[in-house]
C-alpha cells in the first residue's frame, strides 16, 4: 500500500512559492500552516511575513493564528467535565472550530470588499478576545498557522477545506516535544520534572494526533 505522506513533496523555497501565488489572479490566497507543539510554526510564519512584505510592500501577506478560536474558559466550565476540559485545553474539541471555518470563509467572500475581524489568545487574561486584529480588504496573501489546521476530525472536517494550500512543518516529534519542556519551564517557573509531566499528559497527545494529519498536507517544510 502507497504511503500517501510519502508522496508530498517538500516545499524548498516557500517565498517562491508565495510570490508566484501573489501573481495569480485570485483576489485572496488563503494558505494553512501546520505543526506539531513546538515546530517553529509561528516563528516561520512571522518570518515569512516579514520577508514577503519587505519584498513586496506592507500588508502583502498577513499571518494569523488559529488560537484565538480557544473556547473560553467560561465554555470550559459548562462542559460535562470541566476539570478534564480544563487539563486538555489545547486539544481539538476545546477549540471553536465551526466559528473558525465561519472566519475563513468570510476571508473569502470579503476579499477586496471589507475588512474581517479575527480573535486573538490573550495570555494575560487566559482568554481570546474578539476582534483583537483585523484582516484588511485588501490583502492578497493570508498564512494561518495552527496545529489543527489540515485535522479532519472532532469538528475540524470544514476547516482545511477553506484553504487553497495545506502546508506542514515536519519537525521531528521529539525536537519539537524537548522545546515545549524548556517552553513550559521558562514560562510558567516550572521543574523539567514537572514540564515532562504536563506533556506527557496534554501536548504529546495533541501532538501525535496533530502529526497523523501531515498526511493531509500538499507541501512539507523542512524545520
Amino acid at each position: 500500500m502507497l504511503d500517501k505522506a510519502a508522496m508530498i513533496p517538500h516545499l524548498n523555497d516557500p517565498i517562491a512559492i508565495l510570490q508566484k501565488r501573489l501573481n495569480s489572479d485570485a483576489s485572496r490566497h488563503m494558505i494553512a500552516l501546520a505543526g506539531v507543539p513546538g515546530s517553529g510554526k509561528s516563528t516561520i510564519a512571522a518570518r515569512l511575513g516579514e520577508e514577503m512584505n519587505a519584498r513586496c510592500g506592507e500588508g502583502t501577506l498577513l499571518v494569523l493564528g488559529m488560537d484565538g478560536f480557544h473556547l473560553p474558559k467560561a465554555a470550559l466550565r459548562q462542559m460535562p467535565d470541566p476539570d478534564l476540559a480544563f487539563a486538555r485545553r489545547g486539544a481539538p474539541w476545546t477549540f471553536d472550530a465551526l466559528s473558525l471555518a465561519e472566519r475563513l470563509r468570510a476571508l473569502r467572500h470579503e476579499a477586496g470588499r471589507a475588512a474581517v475581524p479575527w480573535p486573538d489568545f490573550q495570555h494575560d487574561v487566559g482568554d481570546p478576545v474578539e476582534g483583537a486584529l483585523e484582516v484588511p480588504p485588501q490583502t492578497c496573501l493570508i498564512l494561518v498557522e495552527g496545529l489543527y489546521l489540515l485535522h479532519n476530525e472532532d469538528g475540524w472536517e470544514n476547516v482545511s477545506s477553506q484553504f487553497d494550500e495545506r502546508w506542514f512543518l515536519d519537525t521531528p516529534l521529539e525536537i519539537a516535544l524537548e522545546r515545549l519542556v524548556h517552553r513550559h519551564m521558562a514560562a510558567w517557573g516550572m521543574t523539567r520534572e514537572q514540564a515532562t509531566a504536563r506533556i506527557a499528559s496534554n501536548d504529546r497527545l495533541n501532538a501525535e494526533l496533530v502529526q497523523r494529519s501531515r498526511a493531509n498536507a500538499d507541501w512539507l517544510m523542512d524545520a
